[in-house]
């Protein structure tokens, strides 16, 4: 790829990076305090705040997966290489974060969705120890703690995605031995 091709996909993932963690941000710090705040029931919260979360999950999605093509025309010039570059700390990162939105959109959240369709009342009505109860702290824990960690691999990634290198080092090497 040419590097303004790559300059202006790494600029895209910048800020698909950069508007889904401002979003997931301000959900987690502003709405989601406000709402279980001044709801009457924290149950009618939690089901808001679980909607709102499913969207920001699919919003990763996009945003991670479209980030992703900073690295694609850049990682087969690396593989070749033996040691580890930026590229590969960068598609770690990149897996970890695609992991993190699978685990979150197919694991957690339907978890979390079966715990309350089973009770079918707010979760805040049975016992502490109550084996439901229980579980969904547990999952809400897990899913609370994926979020922060996506919140910053998009930062970490959006922070890196313009250190990544623009030119193939091949290239650049057979264009000098040219001239």
């Amino acid at each position: 790829m040419q590097p303004n091709t790559l300059r202006r996909l790494d600029q895209l993932a910048q800020v698909l990076l950069l508007l889904w963690a401002g979003a997931a941000l301000g959900f987690g710090v502003f709405a989601a305090p406000v709402l279980f705040r001044e709801l009457p029931s924290r149950d009618v919260a939690g089901r808001i705040a679980g909607l709102i979360i499913g969207r920001l999950d699919w919003a990763a999605w996009v945003a991670f997966g479209l980030a992703g093509l900073s690295w694609v025309g850049r990682w087969v010039a690396e593989v070749k290489e033996d040691f580890i570059g930026p590229i590969r700390l960068w598609n770690a990162g990149w897996t970890v974060a695609l992991f993190m939105c699978l685990a979150s959109s197919f694991v957690v959240t339907p978890k979390i969705q079966a715990i309350r369709a089973r009770i079918a009342r707010p979760i805040e009505t049975l016992a502490p120890d109550h084996a439901d109860r229980v579980a969904y702290t547990k999952a809400h824990g897990l899913s609370r703690n994926i979020f922060l960690l996506r919140i910053l691999l998009a930062a970490g990634l959006a922070a890196t995605v313009g250190l990544l290198p623009r030119k193939n080092p091949e290239l650049a090497s057979e264009a000098l031995s040219r001239s």
